[in-house]
């Protein structure tokens, strides 16, 4: 029985035919694809694993002369230029004739295009070898940022360049709900990097797509754009809004068309502490995104405030309950006109909220979304105890300490 290989050893056997390739840019794919399974099986910072893996990789095998090994080796240097060692590796004797193009690319176009609502933006780069013949065809790299999970969600590296930016011009022209436009390389860099730093932390990546097989070969070719100018200390949050914008916020929109068209403003009296708490639902959910905007809503958003997020984050009376989906459809519709959003896009919105307050009564009835603290408070009310009160809090606590002690949550 063959003795059991190391990760190198494994590696040197899949890359056996790299030599064998017929340009450096499949070259360069075969290699993302192979540091695409240390990425996927990292458990924290992965591009930092693959960066450590490259350099013990290239510590491991510098002895290596077989013209698999010493080309691999180059492969991966280029990819990873950053991985210690990588700046001594050479190609070898016997280097296939693309070796001296990997990694020697130029930027050929940047775009962006998404949807209007600002769900989703995708960034597109084409890149050219400076040796075609050697290097290979002028490629495409895709990365699709989620702004209502704040990562980027997928990477893609292929060609031939023009057939993909036909395909994404044709689409969205055809889709009066895209937007395609050029797209500075600076500012395509900064935003696929800042989001791809946040995926890079994940402890569970997205199930679908190419992103841990295409990550390295991306991060390559981002590192060739400009720098984006620095607009902030890293690691420095959004502001939240303070309590005036806050109030002057909902001033306008109570004095809005939209918020009439819901019979906002002439709410009873009874009712007027609803309509503000469920006001400020909607704007404590909007801060919950790394890029914060009130404006920004559309069916996924409602969809993650009505059927998720205020479920597990707020506690609602029979009140409230009735009155949210109302504010929410006013809002959307509000915030859609202010951004100015076609018709198709405000009705589609407003249609997907309507369809979903049937599961928002259920998930309000049942409480099975519910957080474990939200639940607690939620029984508190119940129970006719104020959580207010620090005196009926600990009684409150004291008389359900068994139950309490019991509860798995």
């Amino acid at each position: 029985m063959a003795s059991p290989r190391t990760p190198f050893e494994a590696v040197l056997h899949a890359a056996r035919d790299v030599t064998k390739l017929d340009c450096a840019l499949d070259a360069e794919m075969l290699g993302t694809a192979l540091l695409g399974s240390v990425y996927a099986i990292a458990e924290e910072d992965r591009n930092s694993a693959v960066r450590a893996f490259v350099g013990d990789f290239l510590s491991a095998t510098s002895r290596r002369r077989t013209a698999a090994a010493t080309t691999i080796r180059t492969v991966f240097a280029a990819l990873v230029p950053d991985a210690a060692g990588a700046a001594s590796v050479k190609p070898g004797a016997q280097a296939p004739s693309w070796s001296g193009q990997l990694g020697k690319v130029r930027l050929t176009g940047s775009y962006a295009y998404g949807d209007v609502y600002g769900d989703q933006t995708s960034y597109l780069a084409t890149f050219a070898y400076d040796d075609s013949a050697a290097g290979g065809p002028e490629h495409a790299v895709v990365a699709l940022v989620d702004h209502n999970i704040g990562i980027t969600k997928d990477v893609f590296v292929g060609g031939p360049a023009e057939r993909i930016l036909g395909q994404v011009r044709e689409m969205c022209a055809g889709d009066a709900l895209t937007w395609f436009r050029e797209e500075d390389p600076a500012r395509l860099r900064g935003e696929v990097a800042r989001h791809l730093d946040i995926t890079d932390e994940l402890g569970d990546l997205p199930d679908e797509g190419s992103l841990a097989t295409d990550r390295t070969l991306v991060g390559a070719r981002l590192a060739l754009l400009p720098r984006p100018a620095p607009t902030a200390v890293v690691g420095d949050e959004p502001e939240p809004l303070s309590s005036a914008e806050r109030d002057r916020l909902v001033r306008s929109f109570l004095a809005s068309p939209e918020a009439a068209r819901f019979g906002l403003p002439e709410v009873p009296e009874a009712d007027l502490a609803s309509l503000h708490f469920c006001l400020s639902l909607v704007l404590d959910h909007s801060a919950t995104f790394s890029d914060p905007d009130p404006m920004r809503w559309s069916p996924a958003v409602s969809g993650l405030f009505l059927l998720d997020w205020v479920h597990r984050r707020a506690v609602l009376d029979m009140d409230d309950a009735a009155m949210l989906p109302r504010v929410v459809r006013s809002w959307a519709a509000y915030a859609s006109r202010l951004r100015g959003l076609p018709a198709e896009a405000t009705t589609q919105t407003d249609t997907s909220i309507e369809e979903m307050v049937p599961e928002f009564v259920r998930l309000y009835t049942t409480g099975e979304r519910r957080s474990p603290a939200t639940a607690a408070v939620a029984q508190l009310i119940a129970d006719g105890v104020d959580p207010n009160d620090p005196a009926a809090l600990d009684a409150w606590i004291e008389s359900n300490r068994q139950r309490l002690d019991d509860d798995p949550a």
